[in-house]
């Protein structure tokens, strides 16, 4: 048996939130401080999560001795800063996405390596058994794959939401939304392929100029394609994944968020899975396979941040980091390759 691994959240935003939730679901970790810049947030966060102590800044937080990781929730603009010196001060370091860009994230990385501290993202889905059940089975069912597919949208048009502010997030919807595309990409393209060719169109909101939708397409240099579609302009919630190959086509509609466990319009009836097509059938010839969890796909990835955490110079956390570097990575080559329409 293990310690709890001590955790400090920094921002109170509502993923703050849900991550401090997902926190009481296992014994791997404990919420043990918080810290915000109005004190009065963090004070009714820590109500909400067992009343753990409070800290009006991130460096009392850092320098309060109640923690051995950290949480980072912040607006992008404001994550790297907090990270590396996180690191320096020996504590592992859990980063929401997306980052200001990839240099940036070497910046955290490299503390991080510096300091032998673990490193890891937040990105959850990576964490549920289907995910791994699919990349391991992903041979088998589709064959050489030839493209991944993506759709990724929620309606947003609350401009007082962070994710419209450009000042706090440069890259509007690219960020938060395309970086499931491009971790998509990562999951499940063999070898990280270098790319080629980028291409892609962005709508940009004209009051502020938030990026609020785009769309594009990536070629590899193994011949794979990806093509994403992301934002927050359509009026309903998608979370379609394609993984089309020469044998087969695995497709998944909640690939984000199961609809199951995930935070957003859970469906508790609805046992998470994927779909296999094959062959010129009719959706009478699809096959529903099953890859359920017992526990949420939040909490599975704190678990995994506090297993890292207990040896944080071992492959699997470099592994950690060559996946997020290189999602990263695809967040800024379709950024830099967008053409903004109206």
């Amino acid at each position: 048996m293990h310690s709890p691994l001590r955790i400090g959240i920094v921002g109170t935003g509502f993923i703050a939130d849900v991550i401090a939730t997902a926190m009481k679901e296992t014994s791997a970790v404990r919420l043990s401080a918080v810290a915000s810049r109005r004190v009065e947030t963090a004070s009714a966060f820590a109500a909400r999560h067992d009343c753990v102590p409070v800290h009006g800044t991130w460096e009392e937080l850092l320098a309060s001795g109640d923690v051995d990781a950290v949480y980072v929730a912040t607006p992008t603009v404001a994550r790297e800063a907090i990270c590396v010196e996180a690191a320096k001060r020996g504590k592992h370091v859990l980063g929401d996405k997306p980052f200001r860009d990839l240099a940036s994230l070497r910046n955290i990385t490299a503390a991080c390596r510096e300091a032998g501290v673990a490193f890891m993202d937040a990105t959850h889905f990576t964490h549920h058994p289907r995910t791994r059940q699919i990349r391991a089975e992903l041979p088998e069912r589709t064959g050489r794959l030839e493209s991944i597919r993506t759709s990724f949208f929620f309606p947003n048009a609350d401009k007082a939401n962070i994710r419209l502010q450009p000042d706090k997030e440069p890259t509007g919807a690219i960020g938060d939304m395309a970086w499931y595309s491009m971790r998509a990409v990562a999951e499940y393209a063999p070898h990280h392929p270098a790319v080629v060719c980028s291409r892609g169109v962005a709508r940009r909101d004209a009051s502020n100029g938030a990026f609020l939708r785009g769309a594009g397409v990536i070629g590899f240099a193994d011949g794979l394609t990806t093509t994403w579609d992301a934002g927050y302009t359509v009026g309903a919630c998608l979370m379609d994944l394609d993984l089309m190959g020469e044998k087969g086509v695995i497709q998944v509609d909640d690939f984000v968020l199961d609809w199951a466990g995930g935070y957003f319009l859970p469906d508790h009836s609805r046992v998470v899975g994927f779909t296999q097509r094959n062959g010129p059938v009719s959706p009478s010839g699809y096959v529903r396979v099953e890859s359920p969890s017992p526990v949420r796909q939040a909490a599975l990835m704190m678990e995994e941040f506090a297993r890292l955490a207990r040896d944080p110079r071992s492959p699997d956390v470099e592994a950690s980091i060559r996946r997020t570097e290189y999602t990263q990575h695809l967040v800024d080559t379709i950024f830099a390759s967008l053409e903004v329409g109206a």
